[in-house]
């Protein structure tokens, strides 16, 4: 990988692919399979119209995992580790995301078609957010796990600071989900939905104030 393409203020110490991330790579690909809008080539055009309907609900799910890929691929390049604790937790988190492919399709199909009842809506939005909760969570422990081995990767002081930000940020993700699940359990009615769904904005906000302190400590 060039300077260009490994994030600022980090050396690159994962420049090749590694078995591991290789695996992952091959998992994310399946994840993706399963959210396909159809596997079948529709022969009416009634059945067309049904299967472009489903491209909004796969495109922001598709969004998600690569959000999801985006953050383990950074993790491999900036860090570049095989041990035994980052495969352990590299797994699980493919377990996790393989499990949270359906709820993800499902709940993206559900709100943008309004099919679904009120109460099932809520139960949707608690296994979104625990899922969303349980994935961040995992890729912060693989980062607090680069953070413990800091010496023996030769990070240096920004290289901390930006490891440390990057594990409040995942923290705030992770966060948001229970936050999200929690919301959807009020007394909203019809409502729900939106504050529920509302809440994953505020991503934009732990993105936001993250990515300031990261650029301030660059120019220090």
């Amino acid at each position: 990988m060039s300077d260009e393409q490994q994030p600022a203020g980090f050396r690159n110490r994962g420049a090749d692919i590694s078995r591991v991330e290789g695996f992952a790579d091959c998992a994310f690909g399946f994840a993706v399979t399963l959210l396909v809008v159809s596997l079948d080539v529709p022969k009416s055009f009634d059945a067309l119209v049904a299967v472009l309907q489903g491209i909004p609900a796969f495109a922001l799910s598709f969004a998600i995992l690569a959000w999801i890929w985006y953050t383990q691929y950074r993790f491999f390049r900036m860090y570049g580790l095989e041990d035994p604790r980052t495969v352990l937790l590299t797994l699980l988190l493919l377990f996790v995301v393989l499990c949270y492919v359906y709820p993800l399709k499902f709940l993206y199909a559900a709100s943008l078609a309004r099919d679904i009842s009120t109460h099932d809506l809520r139960l949707l939005f608690v296994i979104y957010g625990v899922g969303v909760a349980a994935t961040f969570t995992v890729l912060l422990l693989m980062h607090a796990n680069a953070y413990r081995q800091r010496e023996r990767l030769g990070l240096d002081a920004l290289e901390r600071a930006e490891t440390r930000i990057s594990m409040l940020e995942l923290g705030g993700v992770a966060a948001l989900g229970l936050v999200s699940a929690g919301v959807a359990q009020l007394p909203l009615g019809e409502n729900v939905a939106v504050a529920a769904g509302c809440t994953y904005f505020l991503n934009g906000a732990v993105y936001t104030l993250c990515g300031r302190r990261r650029r301030a400590l660059r120019r220090a």
